[in-house]
């Protein structure tokens, strides 16, 4: 058993708090995240010099634009800590967000709804 392994845990994985990744910041109130804002990395020469583990790992997601709630999933992070490293990302320049349309969805036809009832009672 070397020391790294005292800092991860089978069933609760990771043990490290979420404070300890932001550096104990929390996402800042004018930058508005929701959990389907999409994120994407803009093209860069080089990675970037200065970043946590964390930041490089979104950096590294985002080549194709993802979700904030998708990005907290794949770095097993939660929601507030992938906010705050948006948050920073998005200062250097370094990503591009997307906020998701707040125009009122369509309700789909009666037609639709009926064919797909259909199709369940089949089954």
């Amino acid at each position: 058993m070397s020391e790294d392994d005292g800092w991860y845990d089978e069933a609760a994985g990771p043990l490290v708090r979420p404070y300890t990744i932001t550096g104990g910041r929390t996402p800042a109130d004018g930058e508005r995240l929701d959990l389907s804002t999409q994120v994407r990395t803009l093209r860069a020469e080089q990675e970037p010099a200065g970043l946590t583990p964390e930041h490089l790992a979104v950096l590294r997601l985002c080549r194709e634009p993802m979700s904030v709630a998708e990005i907290a999933v794949y770095v097993k992070v939660p929601l507030g800590v992938v906010r705050v490293l948006c948050g920073d990302l998005i200062e250097r320049g370094l990503v591009i967000t997307r906020s998701p349309s707040h125009q009122p969805a369509q309700e789909p036809d009666l037609e639709t709804l009926q064919a797909v009832l259909d199709g369940l009672i089949k089954y």
